[in-house]
């Protein structure tokens, strides 16, 4: 550390992360358990971004946003998971005040595309349900691609916020964090600067990306509910509710633990019960959300099966 001179407030170099646990066998465990799923997430996100690429059967609204989900996840997953198993095979896990920044940046900007994202395929179900006529116009490729970008420039605002705040803080006392990434909480029980700005601008802006995609996605599907339940065909319901099956599975998955995190008050729950439910949205769900969309979809299976087709005819 450095001495700022005036005061007693000293400029931090690096951090420390005391990471999941410091039992020297489940290090060893949650290792190869968390490598494994770290290569399933990269693997299986790729894939579906190649397959929806070379795939024109997949060239639709729903599965460009899916291929943009598929980026976001392996973005949000390698935020925090290479360091996070660098923190298990050595004794002391350091990061640097601009990689811890950094880090944050990541986290940030990934979250809040995933937010967007999963707001913007429901409003793609809403329309392909409940207007299906006016769905090749409304849906066209030019708003596909500004709901996009709306996705990536929401995650960089929410990024200028928290990096506003994250250099305003000012560090006197301890550097470790516990906590496996440099998750901005922890960052601000460290500071011993005035956090009553700091600690809130960026609840807010992440709050409102919360409360405003899950408006967007609560309003989608009670429309395309209505929608269903007018439907006289019971073929035509189950149908039409297959078609969201995957994307309510995800966003109940995502949003379920966004809120514990982020929503409930801190008393709630332990620091320990944070990091293992940070686990869970930040490295599992990446790896789960390809298998959702595959294994729950018949066009990417089948789209998949034709590929794998030509290849071997090929050979």
């Amino acid at each position: 550390m450095d001495s700022l001179g005036a005061g007693n407030y000293t400029s931090l170099t690096e951090f420390i992360l005391l990471g999941l646990t410091r039992d020297p066998v489940l290090r060893v465990f949650l290792f190869i358990i968390i490598l494994c799923i770290y290569l399933v997430t990269i693997c299986g996100n790729l894939c579906t971004i190649l397959l929806i690429r070379v795939s024109t059967q997949l060239h639709h609204p729903m599965y460009f946003f899916l291929s943009h989900l598929a980026f976001a996840d392996m973005g949000y997953s390698s935020s925090v998971t290479p360091n996070m198993l660098v923190n298990f095979v050595v004794e002391r896990n350091t990061i640097s005040y601009l990689g811890c920044a950094i880090q944050l940046d990541s986290v940030v900007f990934f979250g809040s595309i995933e937010c967007f994202l999963l707001a913007s395929m429901a409003y793609d179900r809403f329309m392909a349900i409940c207007n299906p006529l006016l769905y090749s116009t409304k849906m066209s490729t030019q708003v596909c691609v500004l709901l996009v970008l709306v996705a990536y420039l929401g995650g960089f605002l929410n990024i200028c916020s928290f990096n506003l705040c994250f250099y305003s803080l000012f560090f006197c006392g301890t550097n470790k964090i516990n906590h496996f990434f440099c998750d901005f909480s922890p960052l601000v029980e460290l500071s011993c600067s005035d956090v009553s700005v700091s600690a809130v601008v960026p609840s807010f802006t992440a709050g409102a990306i919360i409360v405003f995609t899950v408006i967007v996605i609560a309003m989608s599907y009670s429309y395309i509910l209505i929608t269903i339940l007018k439907m006289r065909s019971t073929e035509g319901r189950q149908k039409a509710f297959s078609t969201c099956t995957s994307h309510l599975t995800a966003v109940t998955l995502f949003y379920g633990t966004v809120t514990f995190i982020h929503v409930l008050p801190k008393s709630m729950y332990s620091t320990d019960q944070n990091k293992v439910i940070s686990v869970f949205y930040m490295v599992v769900i990446p790896m789960l959300n390809p298998l959702i969309y595959s294994l729950r979809n018949n066009e990417i299976k089948g789209a998949l099966k034709r590929e794998l087709g030509r290849k071997i005819v090929s050979w």
